[in-house]
């Protein structure tokens, strides 16, 4: 039994017109298969063959791509469909390249996978053959639709990105400039919160944030740094911790004011403080940033986040004459021009907090 469809590619009458079929033939067990021809038309009329399969339905959907060809005025390639066939799903070479990343810390690993969790609902089973530069120019528009911002938009790329790079594909289309555009976006002027708005706020937070919120106003640590924290960083006798800086791997001192030592000693008896126990192991930087962000609603003031407050202490220690390469110091900053020009802002309230009230 044979089922012809044709596609003209030459208008002269006469000529032979492209064309593929499908024919049925049994096999040894009784069974059929379906093989799919097709002809260039014009001077050849030698039929070629575009593959033999077990039901009608994939032949039917090889034929359509054979005709999708001719139309364009392509040769077929069945390398094409081949390889496409072998291409692995996104999901899988994800799942292999975060299981591979042995070099990065445990944050960035938890970077990674927020990124994916946007990338691979949309197309996780997606082949890689499949996806190209028009694909993740859609995954861009979708995502800034749906209100993220530039910086987020360009995170989730740049991990897709690597992702295919693990899996060597080539050209990356995730690094297709010409196609793939991010989002126009006015730089946020980051304004840190005064005093008299963060006392606001601290007085509306649940009990278990307000210490780590007043802690990351008076040292200016990182909230990832603050989550991080083990007991087997605090040096007790000399009132300071080790900060490992997050962005650089290398360790720092920290020396919180007098009146919020005690505090964060108080959260868990002596026998307890084992090394590799978080200090605050109920404090995450989601919760802390979700906490943060109701009680300015509530206080009604400017909404600012835990890294705000890191502005504000950077802010304030240059008011307070402090020389630029020991503000890099204590906050963790190798490059002393990011600090001068990214963390230093004409505040309107230079006050320090009451940290003793505010804990009460």
């Amino acid at each position: 039994m044979t089922t012809r469809s044709a596609v003209t590619v030459c208008a002269r009458y006469g000529r032979i017109v492209a064309s593929a079929w499908i024919t049925t033939r049994p096999t040894a067990g009784g069974q059929s298969r379906y093989r799919v021809m097709y002809r260039l038309g014009g001077r050849e009329s030698m039929p070629r063959y575009a593959g033999s399969f077990s039901t009608k339905r994939e032949a039917l959907a090889r034929k359509s791509w054979v005709l999708g060809e001719l139309a364009a005025l392509r040769v077929p390639d069945l390398r094409l469909v081949d390889e496409r066939a072998s291409s692995p799903a996104l999901s899988d070479v994800a799942e292999r390249w975060q299981a591979s990343r042995v070099d990065v810390a445990a944050g960035t690993l938890q970077t990674y996978r927020v990124a994916l969790g946007r990338v691979l609902p949309r197309f996780g089973d997606q082949p890689i053959a499949d996806i190209d530069a028009q694909t993740v120019a859609d995954l861009v528009a979708e995502l800034h639709r749906k209100g993220l911002k530039k910086q987020t938009i360009r995170k989730t790329v740049s991990v897709l990105a690597m992702v295919l790079d693990h899996a060597r594909l080539q050209p990356n289309p995730a690094r297709d400039r010409l196609t793939v555009k991010l989002p126009r976006e006015e730089r946020r002027h980051v304004q840190p919160p005064t005093a008299e708005h963060v006392e606001a706020v601290v007085r509306l937070l649940p009990k278990r944030y307000r210490l780590p919120a007043l802690i990351l106003d008076a040292t200016g640590m990182r909230i990832g740094e603050l989550e991080a924290l083990t007991w087997g960083d605090v040096d007790e006798p000399r009132s300071r911790w080790r900060i490992a800086t997050s962005k650089t791997g290398r360790p720092r001192w920290v020396s919180p004011p007098s009146l919020l030592l005690d505090p964060v000693l108080d959260l868990c008896p002596r026998d307890d403080r084992h090394p590799d126990r978080r200090v605050f192991e109920q404090v995450t930087s989601e919760r802390l940033r979700t906490a943060l962000t109701r009680a300015c609603t509530a206080a009604g003031v400017p909404a600012f986040s835990p890294h705000d407050l890191r502005h504000r202490r950077v802010s304030l220690l240059h008011l307070g004459g402090m020389p630029w390469a020991r503000i890099g110091e204590l906050v963790g900053h190798d490059d002393l021009v990011t600090t001068a020009r990214t963390y230093t802002h004409v505040v309107a309230d230079e006050r320090e907090l009451d940290y003793a009230e505010l804990l009460v």
